[in-house]
């Protein structure tokens, strides 16, 4: 038995990687990513920063949900489908068993109680700012996931954030409530009654939740993260967190909302308790299917082993010359644009591409570089080669990390060193002169 467990061992650590994909084919091809993923995905859940998360996730969620479904439920009072909502909670809480149709009671009498009309000014302002407090933490956790180091500006994120809370309540309900309609009506329950239709739509129906549960997480890996994620990322994430969930969701209710122990040891808050264990696998599966899409639209980051590369500040500059320099070398010459991947490949950084993810998000927030609306973005100077210095530019990446943590006032200042770096300084600047990014794309042949 230890022999097969070594064996098994051997062939995720090392034979896995050692497979060129280029020479398989097509289906031992996506057999081998898709083992390359599993492997990966397995690694990021254990070392338990996602598990973190998701707790943290939990606690937000049992502070907002109240709010959350009362403003959803005002909003649908409005477009008349507010009588959904339980039946949406029925589907939601089906791991629950029997004791869910209490869970539900208990959920709308909370919601009806909750008067948005006569809260007030202030009132409305803090149920709608925990509201966004739970988007914020989901953005939060799924940034962490895809790499961004930086989050939506405020005034993006209320009018995102409200978007998704006033829209998305509607268009799902509205959804359901189509989907009941056509199941009820006259020629589709005729059409059960003969065989195969009956059988077919006997499947569809029971699809039907898994298709609405899948939508419901491509959405959140679409739109939520703070950077461009490909729709096909999104859906491939979304699948799989949503048959995860329906499949685990299942046996929640078969072993443990079923269980008499819990309702031994907890007695009245064994239902309390069991909503915050399915809170946590339920966060748990949607950042486990964030990975998913993370890694199938970034295969680069498919590796072996996690490397954390930390670079001086002379390997920053020099990077950063290197990305603005193919960056505007092809667009000045009209040569085929750069994407993030080509750009991996020709700096020949395969086995960590983390540095160039902070060094191009870095040049997009100082304005130097940005990115096109194509799939996948490419990328292009922000403004005329010619007008960027490249002394503005080795400044800025130099400062970039001491502006986010402004520690230099914190460190004790003495004259002599102080003039010392400033002379160091200043006769950097005299070097570079007023040389341009164009100076340096037409000092140079090829690229």
């Amino acid at each position: 038995m230890q022999d097969f467990v070594n064996r098994i061992n051997e062939f995720f650590v090392r034979e896995l990687w050692d497979v060129d994909i280029n020479s398989l084919g097509k289906f031992r091809a996506f057999i081998i990513k898709a083992l390359r993923l599993l492997y990966v995905t397995i690694r990021e859940f254990s070392e338990g920063q996602l598990t973190l998360r998701a707790m943290g996730l939990v606690y937000t969620t049992l502070l907002s949900l109240i709010p959350v479904l009362a403003i959803s439920f005002s909003v649908l009072k409005a477009f008349g489908v507010h009588n959904q909502i339980a039946p949406f909670l029925s589907n939601l809480l089906t791991p629950f068993g029997p004791a869910k149709e209490e869970m539900i009671q208990k959920i709308i009498e909370f919601i009806e109680n909750t008067k948005v009309g006569v809260l007030g000014t202030a009132g409305l302002a803090m149920l709608i700012y925990t509201v966004i407090s739970l988007i914020q933490k989901i953005e939060d956790a799924l940034n962490y996931i895809w790499k961004v180091n930086t989050s939506r500006s405020f005034a993006r994120r209320f009018s995102d954030y409200m978007s998704v809370i006033l829209i998305a309540p509607v268009l799902i309900f509205t959804a359901i409530s189509l989907t009941a309609y056509a199941m009820s009506t006259a020629v589709v329950q005729k059409l059960i009654s003969i065989e195969p239709f009956g059988m077919t739509i006997y499947f569809i129906g029971k699809l039907v939740p898994y298709i609405f549960v899948c939508a419901a997480f491509t959405f959140i890996y679409k739109f939520i993260p703070n950077t461009r994620v490909k729709f096909t990322s999104a859906l491939v994430g979304g699948v799989f967190a949503g048959v995860l969930w329906e499949t685990i969701g299942w046996g929640f209710a078969s072993f443990i909302a079923s269980s008499k122990q819990y309702s031994a040891i907890y007695s009245g808050f064994a239902i309390v308790v069991l909503f915050m264990i399915w809170m946590y696998y339920s966060w748990l599966i949607i950042l486990v299917g964030a990975e998913v899409s993370f890694y199938y639209q970034h295969p680069q980051f498919l590796t072996v082993k996690k490397e954390v590369v930390l670079l001086s500040n002379r390997l920053k500059e020099r990077l950063a010359l290197l990305i603005m320099f193919f960056i505007s070398y092809n667009y000045y010459y009209n040569k085929p644009l750069w994407t993030f991947n080509s750009l991996v490949e020709r700096l020949g950084v395969s086995l960590s591409v983390e540095p160039i993810e902070r060094i191009l998000t870095s040049l997009k927030r100082k304005g130097f570089v940005t990115e096109t609306g194509d799939e996948p973005p490419v990328y292009i100077p922000a403004r005329d080669i010619e007008t960027i210095k490249l002394k503005e530019l080795i400044h800025s990446i130099r400062m970039d990390e001491e502006e986010v943590y402004s520690i230099e006032e914190r460190f004790l200042s003495i004259p002599e060193v102080d003039n010392l770096i400033k002379r160091t300084g200043d006769a950097a600047e005299s070097v570079l002169g007023e040389e341009t990014v164009k100076n340096l794309v037409l000092s140079c042949k090829g690229g």
